[in-house]
């Protein structure tokens, strides 16, 4: 137990995808860990997958659940949005307010410096989760989102980063960093590093994920047909997730005359969905550190991933393995390999999986993240014996937390 509980209120626009897994487990290490959490986000968006998370996570927030409409983009009703989020936020008078991607971050940012006006003082953090770094800088859109994160930096006390590559790319892309920063990599639970066993009837192939062209869902789906031509037989594949884009991904595979090769499931928890393929494609044009690698790779799953945000820092020494991003032909190709020497593919898997298990551990995201709060609360931090001990007790609350399917 944390000798100097917090009130912690994480603050998100959508609860879906890696982000609402990241902040699931970030918030129960947290409460386990003697906090007292809370969660702000969007009322109207989330697969009833997602929602399920969130519904797991409710009990362990003592700070509640505030939900309310956040638009995507930048309208006249997030005056209206930050008015709800303010009262909300300052009845729970926050030690840390933490936002979570583009919007989460800019209510964060706005609503803690309003509280300074009362006599709060919550420190103001931002984890941009990819977000608006993943807008290219030259095109107009990019540049007005990278101004705002530029003029949104002088409100901040402090930013969290979950890749080397994601704190290089706000460097390059929004400028200097000027106040504090920690890289801490998204961790998997104990179970997560368990075996997956495929079904006897599994496919080819699976894709778990977001349905959209910045994942890559168009390019498995083209890898799939290039794989059909170049070995003549059906190639078969599962594709899991929901998304923006689904009927279009639906369409491209009836086009491409896939649609009895291809099965589109909706999402589904990536460890069921694992049982249903042979291997796992991952074909992102942009990442930030995402969940489905260290999953599959935990699980012990043959992996084809492209070499973009902080997937080469997950594979380390094995990054040679990654697939350049963008081409469905190189895709195919390295989807073939697998296909060729399931057993070698295996073995790969095997090796990465040993090397992420100490560092990519939810306990230890859990430990950095409080200790980086400390930091900027000015909480002298934890050391030696004292800090060992703390970690170990994280995980263990964490793990007996999990196993009671909360």
């Amino acid at each position: 137990m944390n000798s100097q509980p917090l009130r912690i209120v994480h603050c998100l626009r959508s609860p879906i995808g890696g982000t609402i897994r990241h902040i699931h487990d970030l918030a129960k290490a947290q409460a386990a860990a003697g906090h007292e959490v809370g969660l702000v986000c969007d009322s109207s968006t989330g697969s009833a997958f997602d929602l399920a998370i969130l519904d797991k996570l409710r009990p362990h927030l003592a700070l509640g659940v505030t939900r309310f409409a956040m638009r995507r983009h930048l309208t006249i009703q997030d005056i209206a949005a930050a008015a709800r989020l303010y009262g909300s936020v300052r009845a729970l008078a926050p030690d840390v307010l933490h936002g979570h991607g583009a919007k989460g971050g800019a209510y964060v940012r706005l609503i803690g410096s309003l509280l300074r006006g009362r006599k709060q003082r919550p420190v103001r953090v931002y984890s941009p989760h990819g977000g608006s770094l993943h807008y290219d800088p030259n095109r107009c859109e990019g540049r007005i989102y990278h101004a705002i994160e530029r003029l949104q930096n002088r409100f901040t006390d402090g930013l969290l980063f979950v890749a080397d590559y994601e704190k290089a790319a706000y460097e390059s892309k929004i400028g200097a960093l000027r106040v504090p920063s920690r890289v801490v990599y998204n961790g998997l639970l104990s179970e997560d590093f368990e075996p997956v066993a495929q079904q006897a009837n599994a496919a080819d192939f699976v894709y778990v994920g977001m349905l959209r062209q910045l994942k890559g869902t168009d390019l498995f789906i083209d890898a799939i047909y290039d794989l059909t031509l170049q070995t003549g037989r059906k190639i078969s594949a599962v594709i899991a997730g929901e998304g923006p884009q689904r009927a279009e991904f639906e369409a491209r595979a009836a086009q491409l005359g896939l649609a009895d090769c291809i099965t589109f499931t909706g999402a589904l928890p990536a460890r069921r969905a694992f049982a249903m393929g042979r291997c796992v494609v991952v074909p992102s044009r942009a990442e930030a550190m995402p969940y489905v690698v260290l999953e599959a790779i935990g699980a012990g799953m043959p992996i084809v991933a492209t070499r973009v945000g902080g997937i080469p820092e997950i594979f380390g020494v094995h990054a040679d393995r990654l697939v350049d991003s963008g081409s469905s032909s190189r895709l195919a190709s390295a989807m073939r390999a697998v296909m060729a020497s399931p057993e070698r593919a295996r073995a790969q898997t095997a090796e990465v999986r040993q090397s992420i298990m100490s560092t990519f551990t939810a306990a230890r995201m859990g430990e950095l993240v409080i200790s980086f709060y400390h930091q900027l609360l000015g909480i002298p931090a934890v050391t030696g014996t004292e800090a060992t001990s703390s970690l170990a007790q994280s995980a263990s609350l964490l793990a007996g937390s999990s196993k009671q399917g909360s």
